[in-house]
Order: C-alpha cells, then structure tokens, then sequence
C-alpha cells in the first residue's frame, strides 16, 4: 500500500503539472485544491483531491520521503488498509481544521491548500505513538542528526502551534505553510493509532515521570522443553526446529503483536533470522 501510494502521488502531481500547462493553474486550483471558496460551492471532494496536488517537486519530494519510511512502518503495524485509512483520514481531518481556521480567521489563513503533507504528519504521529523511543536519523542540510521519535513529534507540534498563531503577530511568520492541516494530522494519528488499539493513551508517552509499573513475568516455555534443553546442553540455535520455535521464536513473536516490529532488539531479529533458515532446510 505504501508503494500505491507513493505511485499515485507522484502520478497526480505529473497529471497536474500538465493540466496546469494547458489550462493554467488557476483553473486547477479552482476545481481540486482545497479551498473555502470551493467548500462553499458544494465542492466537497477537495478534502481527497488536495492530499494528491503539490506545490513544487520539492514539496513533493519531502512528502514522498515521509511517505516511504513512515508508510513501510505503519504498514507493519496496521495492515494495508489501516494504513490506507490512517493516511486519507488524517490529511482530510487536517484539511478540516485548515479550512475551519480559514472560515474564522479569513485574513490569516487565506488561500488555498495542497499537499500531502496532512497525511504523512498523521503517519509521523501515530508512528512516535506506537515507538516513541525509536531513534530516527536524519540530515538537517547535509549534517545528520539523530533524536527519538517523540521529541521529533514534540518539536514539528511546536513548529504547527507557532505557525498558527505566529500570524497573529506578523503575517509574515505564517508563510505557506499549511500549520492547521499538519496540526490536524498529527491528532489524528495519535488518536487513530489509540483507537485501533496499537498504542498508549493519548500523549500517555509525554508522561517521563509518570511511574510505570514492571510488565508481569510470564512463562514463556512449558517445562518439558526446558528440561530437554538443560539436559543436552545446547545453546538455543543448535535445538531441533520445533523446540526451537517453541523456546525462542514464539516469545518474539507475542512482542510483536504487543509492541510492534520496531520493538525487536538486534538479538531477537537474529533468532528471527536463525528461525527462517531452519524452516528453510526442513
């Protein structure tokens, strides 16, 4: 689903860069961006058609980018129609709320709004949501800077709150950013990824003093295995498959369902891996 996505975005956006160059831009603008004026004239299917339409082949880039590494992980989590769901619903809530601040507040949110950009902080969202202590590398010009997931969220919802009453103070501090849309994306997938039951409750991970209680201890084995694996003396990679799936992989494979993929340390992916070659010479 990550990759239909990213074929369609990019598909729309050449689409619309050659509408643009036989109709004009402005007529483009007028029928799919979204846009108060549109909303107004009954046009309702911008909410979908915006989240296709960007502004440049940078803006396109940066979105695709989020897309693809966010998608993939989501995609894990919740299946490729969650993850289709998650990203339509969070660019068309973030669509709303643009469009609300944009009936009330005319002067300040003027214009209209194109851009995925709705979608993929929805994704951000409920992905820090889901691992918010998974480190997340990336190149702030060309110098890479590596942070954890909720701080990245952290930092891009103080970004969205600035932009949004930045203008108050100065039209110039809002730019043509969208800070509404990517606000409403952003609450929409942590509240999706609650909803869905994949993750904690709301904002429960900006919580560092909460006091956290210790999972409880769980037999993982019965005591058979076990009491074979003690007596011959093998370490875990030398059991016979069954045994071995049964000791190692089976508890891997209930964190998994628990806490997603990303939970996995280097160890467990390599039992998972060791796992794929018994079942392979079998």
């Amino acid at each position: 689903m990550t990759i239909i996505l990213l074929i369609s975005v990019f598909s729309c956006f050449v689409v619309q860069r050659i509408a643009e160059g036989i109709l004009g831009p402005d007529w483009v603008d007028k029928w799919f961006a979204l846009s108060t004026a549109g909303l107004r004239a009954g046009k309702i299917y911008q909410l979908l058609t915006f989240q296709f339409m960007h502004g440049g082949w940078m803006h396109l880039l940066f979105n695709m980018i989020g897309l693809y590494f966010f998608g993939r992980a989501m995609e894990e989590t919740l299946g490729r129609r969650g993850l289709l769901a998650l990203y339509l619903l969070s660019g068309t809530v973030g669509g709303l709320l643009q469009m609300a601040l944009a009936f009330a507040f005319p002067i300040y949110f003027a214009g209209g709004v194109v851009g995925a950009s709705a979608g993929v902080f929805g994704l951000i969202a409920a992905f820090a949501t889901r691992a918010p202590d998974q480190p997340i590398t990336m190149f702030f010009y060309i110098f890479p800077v590596t942070l954890k997931a909720k701080y990245l969220l952290l930092i891009e919802g103080s970004v969205a709150l600035f932009g949004l009453f930045g203008p108050l103070f100065s039209r110039s501090l809002g730019g043509n950013i969208a800070h509404g849309a990517h606000l409403g994306g952003m609450l929409t997938g942590i509240l999706f990824l609650r909803m869905a039951g994949k993750g904690p409750r709301p904002f429960e991970f900006w919580r560092p003093f909460a006091k956290r209680e210790a999972p409880p201890k769980r037999e993982l084995v019965s005591a058979a295995p076990r009491r074979a694996w003690r007596s011959a003396g093998k370490p875990p990679e030398e059991l016979p498959p069954a045994e071995f799936i049964s000791r190692e992989v089976d508890p891997i494979l209930e964190k998994i369902s628990a806490q997603g993929i990303h939970s996995l340390t280097q160890r467990e992916r390599q039992i998972l891996e060791a796992a794929r070659n018994k079942m392979a010479k079998r």
